[in-house]
């Protein structure tokens, strides 16, 4: 198996970006297509655990706009010919919320690259279940 054949990246850089850009203009139909349209499909978000793209375009049929966020680093490995793992870190604009963004993607026969698991966090400014330790870290 060939990690990281350039071609792939192209391909799969590509669909993240037009991901990104349907994404940031809310065009849902485009958004949908871009997911693999199976039952088996997972999309873990930020406020919803959907299992399944008739759960996914639902969820998305009832958001009126996304957040704007600007990508700090963007990382996609490819494992062979049909599978990457895209990993964003992004901004939103006006908050400076952290955010991360996991998605699985897989060349799809008849279909080409479909998203099949996609993962969506922001993080949290702190954990209140975590101890802080002081200076020079004995607690």
């Amino acid at each position: 198996m060939r990690i990281d054949d350039p071609a792939v990246i192209a391909e799969a850089r590509a669909v993240f970006d037009r991901y990104e850009a349907a994404l940031m203009a809310n065009r849902t139909e485009e958004l949908d297509a871009i997911f693999w349209a199976d039952p088996r499909t997972v999309r873990f978000g930020i406020t919803e655990i959907l299992y399944g793209h008739d759960a996914i375009r639902a969820f998305r049929a009832g958001v009126k706009s996304y957040a704007q966020r600007v990508q700090k680093r963007v990382q996609i490995t490819a494992f062979g010919p049909d599978v990457v793992a895209t990993h964003l870190e992004y901004e939103r604009v006006g908050t400076g919320l952290i955010g991360r963004e996991t998605k699985i993607m897989a060349r799809i026969p008849g279909e080409g690259w479909r998203v099949v698991s996609a993962h969506v966090s922001l993080l949290a400014g702190v954990d209140p279940g975590r101890q802080e330790r002081p200076a020079g870290g004995k607690p």
